[in-house]
């Protein structure tokens, strides 16, 4: 059976170089790609943050785009706690953005929005800036 094609993710918080879930200590290895932006809105979960996507005041929220297989998407879902349906604590979106110059099909996860209420809104879009590891 042939290889999937690799795939590419857009990580904006604990799976950032240097954060908590480091993507680049995870196994099999991702390919750094280059740094992408996208539209939303960050807010302090916890220890980590949850991005919801674009909205009336949506900020530019920066992030590292990887090279990713099958596998390593696996272990992502279970860090983010994918599971099906509405009580999944993230959801995957997909969507283009831009890296180098091009667009590329990127997973983002994206927090429930039922996880927001009442979490702290951070008003710039770099978890790094505000919660360095």
């Amino acid at each position: 059976m042939p290889e999937a094609s690799p795939r590419h993710v857009f990580v904006y918080g604990t799976l950032r170089r240097g954060g908590r879930n480091d993507i680049n200590r995870l196994r099999p290895a991702p390919r750094y790609v280059g740094m992408g932006e996208v539209k939303g809105r960050l807010y302090r979960i916890d220890w980590y943050p949850g991005l919801t996507l674009g909205g009336e005041e949506a900020v530019t929220v920066v992030g590292e785009v990887y090279e990713i297989g099958a596998e390593l998407e696996a272990v992502l879902d279970e860090i983010e706690q994918i599971m099906p349906g509405e009580a999944s604590e993230y959801f995957k979106r997909e969507l283009a953005i831009e890296v180098l110059g091009r667009p590329l099909q990127c997973l983002v996860y994206e927090i429930n929005p039922e996880r927001v209420r009442g979490k702290q809104v951070i008003g710039h879009g770099d978890w790094i800036l505000f919660h360095p590891a």
